[in-house]
This record gives C-alpha cells, structure tokens and sequence, in this order.
C-alpha cells in the first residue's frame, strides 16, 4: 500500500463498519468458522509474524480489515488470535521504531510512519468491535462465543458443554484489557515529534493511539478493576506529558463528565495521578478552571451532580491544587444548581483540612507567613459561615457535615469554633429537620473535641467561674506588685511632693484618654471586674451572687490599687521621675514575664471556655423542645445530644435529661433504617441513654463502689422532680427492671438507705422508697419480702417526723397489689386483699389520725387511704371508725367548738405550721398574746375540720371504686356458678352458699349492676344509715358561705370534697352542682378554681347530661387570669371534648386563642388538641366557621396578627379537596354579611390558606365575586386574593382554568379600580357637602348681625 491517510480514513469509520468499504474486502460473514481461520486470517497471521512492516500489504491489512468488519459473527478464538498477532507485530514496530529513532537517522525512522499509524487505525477498531462482541455473544446464547463471556466472574452455567468452556477460557477481553493498555502506553512513549512533523498529523496519531483509552474507560465495569483503571491514567498521563494530548484530553475529560457519570471520580484521580507522579498540573488546572466558567441550571440535575463529585474527589486528592484555582471556583458558591454549591462547600472543608495540617518545622516559620496563613484559614471559615444561610437545606446541612469533620482536625481554632457553635445554634430553629438534625451532630463534635480540657475537660460552667476568677486574681496580683515596688522608690525620694493620699494624683487622669483615664482611675481589679461582668452578662441566675463576689474582692484590693495609681501616675507626670523609671525597669526584670504572659492567656482562655459553655446551654433549650420532633432520627440526636452535655457535666444538661425521660411513652417501637444505618426505636434509644449515664459501671471503681454510685444516681433521679417527671421515671425504671438491667444489689443498697438508723439527709431516704415502689411494678417480691421495714420506717418514728416518707411508703405498699391492668370486660381479679386485722391498717389509721399541723398531711393521708382501698378486704369499715374518730376530735372538745371554727376574724389562716409556737410568745403584751392565742385555736379548729372533710371527701371517691370491685367480683362469683352447673348438670343440688348468693346478686347480671347503681345513686349519700350523707349538707353549707368560714385551707379541703360528692350520686349533682360554678366564678384562690376545673371533668365524665346545661362554663377557665387553671382548664376540657365526653356547641374560640398564649406550655397544649382533634372525621372542618366568627368580631375578638398565626396553624389540618371547596363557598358567602373591613381582611385572608389545588375551588371562588367585589377597594383584601390567583396559577393540575384565571384577575384589577374611584367620588361628594355647610354657616352668621342692627334700628 503506497499511501494511508489515517485522517480521511478514521473518518470513513466513524459513520459505521457497515458503511466503510476497502477494495481487497472478504465477506467472512459468508465463511464457517473453519474457513475464516484457514482462508483468512492465517495468512494475514503469517504474514505479520514474519515481518510487521507487512501490515503495509494491501491483502494483509485488508484481511484484518474484512475481519474486524464482521467480527459480530466471529468467535472467541478468532479474537484472541487477531488481538495477539496485532498486538506482537505493533510491538514489534515500535521496538524498531525506537531503536531508529536512537540512531536519528530520517530516512530510517520516518519508514516506521504508516505502519504505526495502521496498526493504531487496527488496534482501535478492535477494541471497539470486542465491546460488540461481547455484547452480541450475550444475547445469542446458543453458539459457543456468548457461552464464553457470561461475565468474567466465572460463574458460566452449570450444564455447559466443554468446549463452551473452552471458548470462555480461550477468549475474555477484560482479562486483555490490561496487556492492550500496556501496549498503547509504550506506543505514547515515542518521540512523535520527529516522526509527524506536522502537529495536525501527530495529534491524529496520538488520537487515534488513545481513543482506545477512553472508550475503554466509558464502560463502568471495566473501570471496577483496578488493574484497568490504573493502566488508563497511565496511558492519559504519558499522552498528556510526552505528545502535548493536554488540549485534547480536557476536551474529552469535559465531555465524558458530561455524559458518563461513573467517571467522576476516575478522572478526578487520574488527573491527581498526573500532577504527582507526572509533575503536570497544567491539565487539572485548566479543567477546574473550565468548570469554574460553567453554568449549570437548576433544572439540570445529572451535570452539576457528576460534575460536584468530580470537584470533590480533586479537593480530596489534590486540596492544594485546587486552592490555587479557588478564587474562580467561588463563583459556583452562587450558582443555581444545589450540588455545586454543595461541593465548594466540601472543597472549602478540605483545604481548610489541608491548611491547618502543616508539618511540623513550617510553624516555626516567619510571623508574616504565619500570619497569612491564618488570615486565609479565617476567610475560608467566614464563606462556610456564609453558607449556612444557603436557600437550600442540602447545602445548609452539608455545611454543618463539613464543619462536624473540621472538629476532629488536630488544629482547634477557638473563635471559629465560637463562630461554628454559635451558628449550629442558630440553625437549631431551622425549618427542615434534617438540618436541624446535622446541626445537633455538629453540637456533639464541638463538645467531644473541645480545647477547653486544662481543668479536668468537663465544661460545668459553675466550675469555670471559678477558675477565671482565681485567675483574674493572680493577674491582678501579679501587675499589682510591679505597681507597689514602683511605689516604694517614689515614697523615699519625694517626701516634699505630698503625703500617700494627696488628692491631685486622684484626679489628673482625667485629662488623658479614657480608656487610661478609667483603668488609673479604677485600678487593674476595676478591669478584671469589667471583664467578669461581661462574661456573666447573659447568665441571669447567678448575678446576685457574682455582684457580691465582686464587691468583696474590691474592698479586700483597695489599698493596693490606690497605691499601684498613684504610682503609676506620678511616672506618667511631664517632670520624668529617673529615680522611678530605674526602679521599675528593676521591678519589670524580677517579674518573670513568660509567667505573665501565661496568667494572660489563661484568662483569655477560660472567657472563651465560659462564651462556649453558654452557647452550648442557650441551644439546650431549643435541643429540648426537638425532643418532641415527629422525625425519629432527629430526636435520637437530641438525645445523644444531652447523654454527651450529661458526660461533660453542662449545669443545664439536667433539664433536658429530665425531659427527655418523658419519651418513655413513645407509640414508636419500631427500628427503621435511615441513610443506610438502623435507627432503634425512640424508647429502645431512650433506655440505651440512662443506662449509659446512670446505670452502666464506671473505671476505676470495685464493686461496692459501682452499687453506691449507681443507687445514689437513682435517688437523685427523684430530687426536685415534678409528678410528671416521677410518673415517667416510673416507667423507665419497670421497663429496664423488667430487662434485668437493675442489679439485686442495687436493690439492697436502697433498702439500706431506705431503713439506716443513722441521720440521713430527708430527701436521699425518700428517694430510696419512691424509687422501690417503681421497681416494685415489676417485682412484686421487692416490697413483699421487706414489709417490716416499711412498716417500721415509713409508718413508724421516721415517718411521723417526715410526711412526704410516710407518704410515698404508703404508695410502696400498694405495689403489694402487683402492676397487672385491668382488661376490660374481664371479670379476672389478681389483686391481693389482707384481713382487715393486719397491723398494717391499725398503722395506717395511726398515721391518719396522729395530731399535726403540716400541710404536707393532705398528700400523705390520701395515699394512706388509697393503700387502705387497695389492699384491705373491708375498707369501707376502717373508713368509717377513722370518720368517726376524726369527727370526734373535731366536734367533741368544747361546746364552743363550731363556733369558733367559723370565728371571721383571724390575723393569718394559712399559717397553720406555726400554730405550735404561738403559745411561747411571752414577749407581748396580754391582750395580744391572748388575741394570738384565740387565732391559734380558732386555726386549729379549722385545721382540723379540714382534715375530716378531705378524709370524708376522698373515701367517698374510692367507694365508688370499691364498689364497683364489688361488681366485678359477684358477677364473677356467678359466673363460676353458671359455669359449674353446666359442668354438673342442670339438676345438681345447689349448695346454701350458692342459694345466698343469687338472692344477693340476682338471677342476671343485671341485676348485679342495678343493685350496685342503686347503693351509689341513693345509699351513699342519701341512705338512712350512711355515714357520708351526714356531711353532704355541711359541705353544702360550708362552701355556701364564703364570708363565715374565711380559712383558705377549709375552704380549699370543702371544696375539694364537696367536688368528690358530685361525683358519687347524680341526684346529688343535680341539686349542688350549680354551686360549683358558683365557686369557679367567685373564688379568688387560684388553687381552688385550679381544683374545681379537674373537679368539673371528672364530673363531666359521671353525669354529662347534667354538665351539658352548663356547657359554656366549662370554658370560662381558659379566660383565668392564673396560668395554672388555665393550663388544667385546657387539659381537662382536650380530655373531654377528644373522647367525646361533651359536645362542642361554638366555644372551640375559644380553644383556638389558647394556641397564640404567651406561656409555651399552654400553646404547645392547644396545638396538640387541634393536631389530634384533626384524626377525628371532619371535626375541625365542622367548627371553622365559629372559630373563624368568634375570633374576627365581637368582644372575643384577637387582634389581626394573632388572627393570621392562629387561622394558618389550624387550616392546616384542612387537606381533603371537597372540605376545601365547601369552605370557599361559605367564606364567599360571609362578605355578604360583613360590614366591619377588619372582617373583610379576615375573610380574605382565612381564603388565601386554602390550597385551591382543584379547578372546581378556583370556580367556585369566581362564582362568589359578587359577594365580595365591592370588597376589594380594601388594599389588604385585595392583596389577599392577589395571593390565591398566583397559588391558583401555580398549581401544575392539567385542568387549571387559565382563560378563567386571566379573565378573573382582569376582573379583580377592575373592580379594584372601580372601588377606589367610588371611594375618591364619595371623599368628593363629602368634601362638597362639608363646604357648602361651612358656606351656609357664613351666611347664617352674616345674617344675624345685620337683622340686629334693624332690630336696633326699628327700635
């Protein structure tokens, strides 16, 4: 062959092998596989392998031609041998191509030419067809080839014959990848430049050399291997540095980001590759800064995706690199597709990495040097802090990913860590969770990697006080000194110049500048002073404390500053005092000033300590209310969130650790999976948290010790805790003793310190009971075994001295009574009932009756009865001798006793505590010791009588709870009869027991429940020979007469039990319950009025056709001035109204306001109310025109912000479309009615909620123009539906009516416009009319004079 044109005939293939043509061209496809080997491609083998300058033989190389054409019909074999001949005599080639070069001799060299170029053109397009090959052999199955390249794995089918086998043996072009690469490489090595003089046809070489490269690196899997992908860099690297492919390369680099996504990463590493081993980063600079010049849309999602991984796996490998080319790369920081800016923000996170690693030996380096390295690290810092307001989420919760890895570097950056927390802070408050949720991580790493770890590592901010002010101390000490020896010369050598207290020294700083002029005029103790108040300037809590600390170091540091100003002052004089100046350079040599300098630094480093403690605790109480988020990931970080501030023991940890302890009542109990990791279930995840910080042994500690700390974090659980906070401990702590998480010697150790002998703090031993009779909801045996004990301590000496231990022991011995729940419409009993003989009733009415004063026996003697209830056979016999004993003690002392109970005048009622001093008052005068003597006895009455009463009350209560135990059990005693009978026969004789019985139950169940009804309804309270029917009409009388009986503690204890009578008989009810509301109205006590609202609830549930007449008076506590009742208002009425115990009748207004409440507590009630009033079926929906009503006019009326916050939250939760459509109508309908344009703009505005995602909504709304269309003059109303046409237009429904849409807002425009002209013509004509009075007022005043003066004339 004379000529190829490697050019024309490259071109020529790449419109398709089918249509390329060659003179010499044999149809293989016509041959069988014997006759292509033997006709074909032998020869050509032959010929190649003799002398590889034949490839210029026009019959060989148009047989490799022919043969490549139709490799589709090929096999495995024939690849093979086509692959290595090319292969051997290519090698060959260049070897010689070499070695001429070496010789520069022209003539010899330039010969190697076309034979190059020919096999490049062969070599390239065999790579190409083993693709196809492959291809094709794995959808014809039934010839051996395809059989061969079932993947390279090995896993060929079972059944496969063996010369299938064979052929998959013979043949794989992924194992040939590899040696093929090879070859192109030392192909790349040659010196091109001296064969192709021209750069046109060298460039078409080494193209055609690495489009092989390229194609190879286009298929996914092959770049799995890393055999392959490493000889891919190799052969681009060799390109690229030794035949100028640089151009050409970033070309195809670029496209293939564009159109191969797998590449990202492979070319990211390649041109990491190329810039190290290679010493050639010109390439990666150009394609960083080619991208850097792109824009991407935000619409385009797979472009900026590849091209965001690229960048970020370059910053990876090369971050130095890529921060040359970082100035142009910031303006992706703006682009509108999301991943780059997610991956600049990645980028900016390694460099920052790679640039606070400096080796060691470049910190020693020059300050300017170091100097602007900080200075860039900052910049770096600042645009991540920027980017933390990024619009979009994934950007925002990828800077708080970046910053959480920046933690763990080894370099800490205090004020960026400052800057970093205060940003996760913010960030807490964001809208999407998972923000919220990186920002709570980013939290945890600043704790674990804190710098702060001098003093222990523990960041309580309690202890870092101290520690800055005994630094501050030493610091003013330290200066303090320097000033005294300076002192001292100046005292010695100007005896003439005054004495020490000269007051011209006071004074002459302030001539000089301020700053000076305070610190000579305060002292060095005045800045540490300064600098105190400023670090515990947000810490309200303690600054009462501080200021005392505060004032005591100045008068324990006056002298000393006084003298350090005046000599500091005397130096500063025009005159120049040598004699001082020597002596102070003196002094200055003797202080060592690196300690100085260190003493300085550790203040500076405890205010950064405290500024970071601070941070951390001002996010706890956002952390806190994400504890109730709806997203389960969030939430487990929350609670890690306090686990970790628990371990570096934060003062503020404890609140969220308590609250926390609430989701033990999680629904959730599932695990989930979430990014690709398993999330436990909140409860499962809760119980991980306290055993980790509570129950699971430390270091360093033996056995005993880990029982000791153990137990004494168990009792300290119940310090200072709310009945919520025990109610949800309670069920912490049977759940992980149900697990065996809690040792027996645990157990044990609480007994000990339950029943020590020793003097124990109160609170540690009424720890160690509640937290036994919470473990005794699992384990019975816990109390049962230990009965003497309680006996002995809580109902003994101890407890007659402490209340609240008697108290909760009577709670412990309830627990005898085991945990098991009542299943309902079971007639099972487990429960456990003692002879009425047992001492321990005899010690509980001991209890009960002992003589006090405390208050605190309220508490003790309800639960006293509730164990009286709960574990004796006859409680009600008990209940009655303890009534009457009670009552004895109340009305059997003095005839006058009533009487005095009722005394009005009384100096101080609730001082009852008190009562058992008042007779050692022996200081006054007799007349006013006999006055206190007479209050003290008039109190005690009322004490007492408030005893009885609450007694009185609280067993009537738990009769009825006794009864119906009494129910259950005859209906199960008949049950077993019936049961019986059919097992013995119809026949059987009954026994007398069994004839007793059913005439006492009856013959039906019934029976048994009428019988039952009967004794509440009447006998209770009514019955001839009750005991409680005695005190219904004095409870009457008492609460009836506020102005006789004034005691607050009477009154609270009448009320309370008059509340229980309500409860018991509805005939009762009925006749009282007036008096209640009467109560609630009139009753300044707030305790009360907070009583009588849960009063009325449970009263509700009992007779709720009697409660129906007074419906709205349930409401009036939602209006109390006290937080209290209006927070149990709230609860009681959400119980009531979610378990359809009342009807709602147009008061859910009212409930409505509650959700814009100043107080959280009441908001976040509300809220809950609407969120699970919304489960039931169209219960919002039916009240929204009321609660819309009652909040925009009239005098329930709240102002217009309010309005707007309330009416989203709750239209919200209307999300079906027909309830939507009903609603535009009816709200169309109310511009009709409305008169007030502040009803208008409501209107308009509740209109705007709706999604009008339907085209029948958007009509609907058209058709109800005319009510509304002289509306729309007001701006407020007409911006409103401004808002509905845009939410209208963009709803992506295919029905949407955008003629009709066009057309209503031409109308909307118009009306508008219409409407403020008949405004402008009615301000017209009013402005006429007001004009033309004036005028007629000027004639009638023009008038009168001049019909005086012809009055005065006529006269």
């Amino acid at each position: 062959m004379d000529t190829f044109d490697l050019q024309e005939e490259l071109q020529s293939l790449s419109d398709g092998p089918a249509s390329y043509s060659f003179d010499n061209e044999v149809d293989i496809s016509s041959l069988d596989p014997s006759s292509i080997a033997h006709e074909v491609l032998d020869p050509a083998v032959e010929a190649l392998a003799h002398n590889s300058d034949n490839i210029t033989e026009p019959a060989v190389f148009d047989a490799y031609r022919s043969l490549l054409k139709h490799a589709a019909t090929l096999q495995g074999t024939h690849m093979t041998k086509i692959l290595d001949s090319i292969s051997s005599a290519y090698q060959a080639q260049v070897e010689a191509t070499v070695r001429d070069v070496d010789e520069e001799d022209q003539q010899t060299f330039m010969v190697h030419k076309m034979p190059l170029e020919m096999y490049a053109f062969l070599l390239g397009w065999f790579v190409n067809s083993a693709a196809k090959v492959k291809a094709a052999g794995e959808e014809d199955t039934p010839t051996p080839a395809p059989k061969a390249k079932r993947g390279r794995g090995g896993k060929a089918a079972a059944g496969s014959r063996g010369a299938g086998r064979k052929a998959q043996d013979e043949w794989s072009w992924a194992d040939q990848i590899p040696g093929t690469l090879a070859l192109i490489a030392k192909v790349l090595r040659l010196k091109t430049q001296r064969i192709w003089q021209t750069t046109g046809e060298r460039d078409t070489f080494i193209g055609c050399v690495t489009r092989p490269v390229y194609h190879i690196a286009e298929n996914e899997q092959y770049m799995k291997s890393a055999p392959i992908r490493l000889a891919v860099y190799k052969a681009i690297c060799l390109a690229v540095k030794h035949q100028g492919h640089g151009l050409a390369a970033q070309i195809t680099i670029m496209q293939a980001l564009q159109y191969f996504e797998h590449l990202a990463e492979p070319m990211a590493d390649c041109l990491d590759v190329l810039a190290k081993e290679f010493d050639h980063s010109q390439l990666g600079d150009e394609i960083l800064r080619e991208i850097a010049g792109k824009s991407f849309s935000a619409q385009d999602s797979k472009g900026p995706r590849v091209f965001s991984k690229f960048l970020i796996r370059i910053a990876e490998q090369s971050p130095r690199q890529v921060l040359k080319q970082l100035a142009l790369l910031l303006t992706q920081l703006d682009s509108e597709s999301y991943p780059m800016r997610n991956a600049l923000v990645e980028i900016i996170g390694f460099i920052i990495r790679e640039l606070s690693e400096v080796p060691e030996g470049e910190d020693d380096g020059d300050a300017p040097n170091k100097s602007q390295h900080l200075k860039q690290v900052n910049g770096l810092y600042d645009l991540l802090m920027e980017r933390t307001l990024d619009n979009s989420a994934y950007v925002r919760v990828k800077v708080f990913t970046t910053l959480a890895r920046l933690c763990d570097g080894s370099s800490k950056y205090p004020q960026q860590r400052l800057a970093m927390t205060r940003a996760a802070v913010d960030a807490l408050e964001d809208k999407t969770s998972t923000v919220r949720k990186s920002a709570i991580v980013l939290l945890e790493r600043l704790i674990l990697t804190h710098p702060y770890g001098m003093y222990g590592g523990y960041l309580s901010e309690t202890e870092w006080k101290e520690q800055y002010k005994e630094v501050s101390e030493m610091l003013a000490k330290m200066e303090g000194a320097v000033g005294k020896a300076v002192e001292r010369d100046e005292e010695e050598g100007s005896q003439a110049g005054g004495g020490p207290g000269e007051e011209g020294g006071d004074t002459e700083p302030e001539d000089e500048d301020d700053e000076d002029g305070a610190r000579r005029k305060k002292g060095r103790k005045s800045k540490r002073d300064e600098d105190e108040m400023d670090v515990d300037g947000g810490d309200t809590e303690v600054e009462e404390d501080e200021d005392v600390e505060m004032g005591e170091d100045s008068e324990d540091e006056d002298a000393p500053r006084r003298r350090k100003k005046k000599g500091k002052m005397k130096a500063r004089k025009s005159e120049i005092n040598l004699q001082a100046l020597t002596n102070e350079a003196a002094a200055l040599g003797e202080l060592n000033e690196n300690q100085h300098l260190e003493v300085k630094l550790r203040k500076k480093y405890c205010l950064d300590a405290l500024e970071f403690i601070r941070q951390i605790e001002e996010g706890m109480k956002t952390v806190q209310r994400l504890l109730a988020s709806k997203t389960k990931a969030e939430v487990h970080e929350a609670m890690e969130f306090f686990r970790i501030c628990y371990e570096y023991r934060f003062d503020a940890a404890e609140a969220g650790i308590k609250k926390m302890m609430h989701l033990i009542w999680a629904k959730d109990n599932n695990a989930t999976a979430e990014d690709g990791r398993e999330l436990k279930s909140v409860r499962s995840k809760l119980l991980e948290c306290y055993k980790s910080m509570y129950f699971e042994p430390v270091m360093n500690l033996d056995a005993k010790q880990q029982i000791n700390r153990i137990a004494k974090n168990m009792i300290e659980m119940t310090y200072i805790a709310t009945l919520a906070e025990l109610t949800s401990l309670e069920e912490m702590l049977r759940q992980l003793m149900e697990e065996g998480s809690i040792h027996e010697d645990v157990v044990n150790k609480l007994w000990q310190v339950y029943s020590s002998e020793r003097p124990l703090p109160r609170a540690q031993r009424r720890g160690a009971v509640i937290i036994l009779g919470m473990l005794a909801l699992a384990k019975r045996q816990i109390v049962s075994d230990r009965l003497e004990s309680l006996l002995k301590t809580g109902l003994g000496k101890l407890g007659s001295a402490d209340l609240t231990l008697a108290r909760y022991t009577c709670v412990a011995l309830q627990r005898l009574n085991g945990s098991a729940k009542k299943v309902k419409g079971s007639l099972l009993d487990k429960s456990l009932r003692m002879d009425m003989d047992n001492s321990l009733f005899k010690r509980l009415q001991d209890t009960i009756e002992r003589p006090c004063r405390s208050k605190e026996w309220f508490p003790m003697a309800e639960q006293a009865i509730n164990t009286i209830y709960a574990l004796g056979e006859r409680p009600d016999l008990l209940c009655s001798k303890l009534i009457k004993n009670l009552t004895r003690r109340v009305f059997g002392r003095k005839s006058d006793a009533c009487a005095s109970s009722q005394e009005p005048k009384e100096k101080d009622p609730d001082a009852m505590d008190e009562d058992e001093v008042d007779p050692d008052v022996t200081q006054q005068s007799q007349s006013q010791a006999q006055s206190q003597s007479d209050s003290g006895k008039d109190t005690g009455d009322a004490f007492e009588l408030s005893q009885l009463l609450f007694v009185v009350g609280h067993v009537a209560i738990k009769q009825i709870v006794f009864l119906e135990l009494v129910e259950r059990e005859w209906k199960r005693q008949k049950h077993e009869k019936e049961i019986a009978e059919k097992i013995g026969g119809a026949g059987a004789a009954k026994s007398k027991e069994q004839e007793e019985l059913d005439q006492v139950a009856g013959n039906a169940e019934d029976e048994i429940g009428e019988r039952i009804a009967g004794m509440r309804e009447v006998e209770l309270l009514y019955g001839a020979h009750s005991l409680l029917a005695t005190f219904g009409p004095m409870l009457v009388h008492i609460c009836g007469s506020p102005h006789k009986f004034k005691n607050r503690t009477l009154r609270a204890a009448a009320t309370l039990a008059f509340s229980k009578f309500l409860c018991v008989s509805s005939q009762f009810c009925e006749a009282h319950h007036k008096l209640l509301f009467k109560i609630l109205e009139t009753s300044k006590d707030p305790a009360i009025r907070s009583n009588i609202v849960i009063a009325l609830g449970d009263v509700a549930v009992s007779f709720s056709s009697i409660i129906d007449e007074s419906n709205d008076e349930l409401y009036t506590g939602l209006r109390d001035s006290d937080m209290v009742v209006k927070k149990n208002t709230l609860m009681v009425l959400t119980h009531l109204i979610l378990n359809g115990m009342v009807k709602v009748k147009g008061q859910m207004g009212e409930m409505a306001k509650c959700i814009q409440d100043t107080d959280e507590r009441i908001s976040d009630l509300a809220r809950l109310f609407f969120s699970e009033l919304s489960t039931k079926d169209n219960a919002i929906y039916n009240n929204l025109p009321d609660v819309i009503s009652h909040l925009s006019v009239g005098a329930h009326a709240i102002d217009e912000d309010a309005f707007h916050d309330t009416m989203k939250y709750i239209f919200s939760f209307i999300e079906k479309e027909k309830q939507a459509e009903n609603i535009v109508e009816k709200l169309c309908q109310r511009f009709r009615l409305s008169e007030e344009p502040r009803q208008w703009r409501d209107i308009a505005y509740c209109l705007s909620l709706l999604p009008f995602k339907s085209e029948r909504s958007v009509k609907k709304l058209i058709e109800g123009l005319q009510f509304y269309r002289d509306k729309l003059r007001d701006e407020g109303v007409f911006e409103r539906f401004q808002e509905i046409l845009q939410k209208a237009r963009a709803n992506k429904s295919a029905n949407k009516p955008d003629a009709e849409l066009n057309e209503f807002e031409t109308i909307l425009d118009e009306n508008r416009r219409q409407g403020a002209e008949d405004q402008e013509f009615e301000r017209n004509v009013q402005g006429t009319k007001a004009a033309a009075k004036k005028r007629q007022t000027r004639r009638t005043q023009r008038k009168k004079p001049v019909a005086r003066n012809d009055a005065e004339d006529s006269e």
